[in-house]
Formats: C-alpha cells, sequence, structure tokens
C-alpha cells in the first residue's frame, strides 16, 4: 500500500472517530449538519495554514456551545445566533495577543480552576431540563412522540453509548456516541417510528443551505464569554497531543498561533452557519492508539468532512434521526461536561475550606443553573453562561487573596 492511500485511509477513520460529535451539536442546536461537516473540513484546513501544518489536530463541532446555542436562538432568532456564533472568535484573538505578549501562564493566571470549573459545570447542567425532555419525547412543550416510546429510544441510546465508552476497546473505544445513536436510530427503525421520505425526496448532491448572519450587540455580548471554555480546552487539546507526539506545539508553532487558527475558524465558520469548531479530543485518542503523526492525515479527514456536506441524501438522513435518540445522548453528555468541570476543580486542587474559592464557585453555580439574567439597557444584558464567566473573572480578581503564608493552591 502506497504512502499516500494510507494517509487517505487515516483521515477516513479520523472522520469516522469525529464524526458523531460533530453532527450531534448541530441536530441538538437546530444548526444544519452539512454546514457542520463542512465548517469542521473547514475548520481544520484554516487551523493548518496558520500553523504550517506542524499540529495533527482535527477541530470538530464545540460542545460548550450547546446550550448557549438553545438559548439564543429562543431569545433572538437564528440569523442573530450565527453572528454571535462567528464573534465568539473574539476571546480567542485575545487569548492569543495574550500569550504572545505575556506567556501561557498569563492565561493560567486570569482563568484559574476556580474560575473554569464551576462556568463548565453551568455549561453542562445549564440545559439538563432540555436534556430530559427531549429523552422524553417533548419539543419545547409539546409531545411529538409518546412518552413511552420516547423513553425506550432514549434508553437505548444512551445505555448503548456508556456500554461504548466503558467496554469497548480500540478504535471503537473513541465512538460511543456513534455508537449510541446508531443503536437507537435501528431501535427506532423496528419500532416504525421514522420518516424515510425527505431522505428519497432529496437529491444525491446539493450545494449545503448557508445561512444568513445578523450582528446583534445582546447576543454577541451573550455568546463572546461561552469561548473562555474551549479556549481552557484549546490549549488542554494541545498540550495532550504534545506528550503523545514528543514534541512541545507551545513554542512551535506556539499557542498563539494554534489560538489564532482555532480563533479564525470559528469566526470563518459562523458566518456561513456552522456551529464553533474546537479541538477534539477523541482524534488525540485516535493518534495515540494509531501512533500515526502525520498531520497530512487530518488534512483528509477535513477534505473527506467537506466532499460529505454536500451529499444531500445524507444530510437528509442525519435529520431523521428521532429526538428522544438525541435526548438519551444529551443525558450523558451534558452530565460529562458538569463532571469535566468538577474535574478541573479537583486537578487544580482547589481548597474549598478556603472561604474565598466557596464563595466564587457557589455564587457562579447558583446564578448559572437558576437562570439569573442582569439587564444593563433596553438592548444588552447578560444571561446564563456569558453572566457565570464574566462573574467567575471579577470575582476571582476583586475578592481579596489569603495571606500569603495561606495561599489557596489553586491561586
Amino acid at each position: 500500500m502506497n504512502d499516500t492511500l494510507k494517509t487517505a485511509i487515516g483521515g477516513a477513520q479520523i472522520l469516522f472517530v469525529a464524526f458523531g460529535a460533530t453532527v450531534l451539536v448541530p441536530l441538538l442546536t437546530g444548526l444544519n449538519p452539512s454546514l457542520a461537516l463542512l465548517g469542521a473540513g473547514v475548520g481544520t484546513l484554516i487551523f493548518q495554514l496558520l500553523t504550517k501544518r506542524d499540529v495533527p489536530i482535527y477541530l470538530g463541532s464545540s460542545f460548550a456551545f450547546i446550550a448557549p446555542i438553545i438559548y439564543s436562538v429562543q431569545t433572538w432568532g437564528m440569523p442573530a445566533t450565527m453572528g454571535a456564533l462567528a464573534a465568539a472568535s473574539f476571546f480567542y484573538y485575545v487569548a492569543a495577543a495574550l500569550v504572545k505578549w505575556r506567556g501561557v501562564d498569563f492565561i493560567h493566571k486570569i482563568l484559574p480552576p476556580v474560575v473554569i470549573g464551576p462556568v463548565v459545570m453551568v455549561i453542562g447542567l445549564g440545559l439538563a431540563q432540555v436534556a430530559v425532555g427531549m429523552a422524553s419525547g417533548k419539543a419545547g412543550s409539546n409531545q411529538i412522540m409518546p412518552y413511552k416510546t420516547a423513553i425506550i429510544l432514549a434508553a437505548i441510546a444512551l445505555v448503548t453509548t456508556m456500554l461504548v465508552a466503558i467496554k469497548a476497546r480500540g478504535i471503537m473505544k473513541l465512538v460511543p456516541i456513534l455508537a449510541g445513536v446508531a443503536a437507537g436510530y435501528i431501535a427506532a427503525i423496528f419500532m416504525g417510528v421514522l420518516n424515510f421520505q425527505p431522505v428519497l425526496d432529496a437529491p444525491w448532491f446539493a450545494l449545503p443551505q448557508f445561512g444568513t448572519p445578523e450582528f446583534n450587540l445582546a447576543a454577541i455580548l451573550f455568546m463572546i464569554p461561552v469561548a473562555i471554555a474551549p479556549i481552557v480546552e484549546h490549549v488542554g487539546g494541545i498540550l495532550a497531543i504534545g506528550s503523545v507526539t514528543g514534541k512541545d506545539y507551545t513554542t512551535s508553532p506556539g499557542l498563539h498561533r494554534t489560538l489564532l487558527g482555532d480563533g479564525l475558524a470559528v469566526n470563518v465558520v459562523g458566518l456561513f452557519g456552522g456551529p464553533p469548531v474546537t479541538t477534539y479530543g477523541e482524534v488525540t485518542g485516535a493518534v495515540m492508539l494509531t501512533r500515526n503523526f502525520n498531520p497530512a492525515v487530518m488534512t483528509w479527514a477535513a477534505c473527506f468532512a467537506i466532499l460529505l456536506a454536500f451529499v444531500a441524501k445524507f444530510g437528509a438522513l442525519l435529520n431523521t434521526i428521532p429526538l428522544p435518540v438525541m435526548g438519551g445522548i444529551m443525558l450523558l453528555l451534558f452530565g460529562s461536561i458538569a463532571s469535566i468541570g468538577l474535574k478541573t476543580v479537583m486537578d487544580g486542587r482547589v481548597d474549598l475550606s478556603n472561604p474565598r474559592n466557596l464563595c466564587i464557585i457557589s455564587v457562579v453555580l447558583v446564578t448559572g443553573i437558576g437562570g439569573m439574567s442582569v439587564q444593563f439597557s433596553d438592548s444588552f444584558g447578560l444571561s446564563g453562561v456569558s453572566l457565570c464567566g464574566v462573574l467567575a473573572i471579577v470575582l476571582n480578581l476583586v475578592l481579596p487573596k489569603p495571606a500569603s503564608g495561606a495561599a489557596s493552591p489553586s491561586h
């Protein structure tokens, strides 16, 4: 087998690993799955361009934006949400500039575990009711599928995802979401609740329906702080892939370049209606498993994703996945995001017996999960994750720190 074919097959395998998570985000938020595939492909190529194709990283849809997208669409509509998602890249540019100016440690100083942990927990738990509603067959307040049927489908998808995550070996261990969706879909076929007519009516190939973003200041200011979590995730992802390949990517091509690449990808993808992209941990797992460190593999994966975006029947097939199947996956997914926030606090050794840390985490959790909003004017306010992100940073900067002899290990 020649090297090009081997690299192409490696790229197809990477897309297989990242596929389930990439299309899950648009299926949950109402965005176009074909645009998510196109965005992942284009975003990865932009990232490679800015990092001189040195880093074997693939960018896929970011889970951190699921809850904020759902809220934003309900509050300001889809066009304003698209504009806000494109503007979320602002934080990446600021972070890249800060890293270039002051180094990586400065980011950790502004965003320590006591800030990041509770914000990520709010992202996971903020829309827990939506996940339960979807698993129960509800779209908003409308029961679109009988409760018993919905619960059975959600349970099949959820149990399959958990079993694959826990028990599977090799490449299968990296695709629990894909396995769960497939099991739920097959169950839905046997239960006779699928409508294949949209797939039959769709042409084989078509240009994806691009969105038209609008720029609403309130929506933009709501969405920008959400980028805090994926930026921290990005730093972790770059360090993780570096430990796998044995290279320090924070110095070459440099963390400022990787942040800039990720940010520009978020910007471009948001402008044509795709979900924001981020570095994928499961892809790092696949790189570790296959020991194929060639960044060209990611180029192939990106190209395959772009090609798949133009297969209209495939996009129509994705849209036939029943709501409760997605709900079953969300029950685990949102909880997993919250668990990552908890792990951030634990790994950072945040001392909760320290009143300062306890104050920051407590206030952020209750305001976020309780859905508090602060309105500064008729057109501008903060709520949800955006309020939590700003609140956590401000509290960490202004609350007095303990005396130097009793400093918290989180600072």
